[in-house]
């Protein structure tokens, strides 16, 4: 790991993503979760629910935002502990066949809180769509260790 805990400062960006959601994603997450309620892939049985249409897994989305924090530490066993509040879903609109994604959720990860005796960082994580946060206090604390 190149990162040195004595470069970064509170406030400091580590990067931002965009990523691109289709239903074909949920689906792949569906069968690799176990997960396969229907409101994550059927149109009609989510609506018959009263959900505005298929919305993403909440750990989909989970998952997918600690990414950037993940390839940024460059080390994913790194990643020590992560926790979030789901508050909106994110809708994944059908584009089967269009080459175009059902939604795109977009992170910014920053530099919460650093702990010098413990060689840690905390990585604030605004995790959105369409403008709205669909997780709150995304937080995922990464162990720094000199190599």
């Amino acid at each position: 790991m190149s990162l040195k805990f004595e470069d970064l400062a509170v406030g400091q960006e580590i990067g931002a993503r965009s990523i691109d959601v289709t239903r074909q994603d949920l689906v792949k997450y569906a069968g690799a979760s176990g997960d396969f309620n229907p409101i994550h892939w059927n149109e009609a049985f989510a609506t018959g629910v009263d959900l505005p249409g298929v919305i993403a897994h909440g750990m989909f989305t989970m998952g997918s935002a600690v990414q950037l924090v993940s390839d940024w530490v460059d080390d994913p066993a790194a990643v020590v502990d992560y926790q979030t509040r789901f508050t909106k879903p994110v809708l994944v609109t059908d584009t089967t066949g269009t080459g175009e994604p059902g939604a795109v959720i977009e992170v910014v990860g920053v530099v919460g809180a650093l702990d010098a005796d413990a060689g840690t960082a905390r990585i604030d994580l605004t995790v959105t769509f369409e403008g709205q946060k669909v997780l709150m206090k995304s937080q995922a604390v990464v162990k720094l260790t000199e190599q």
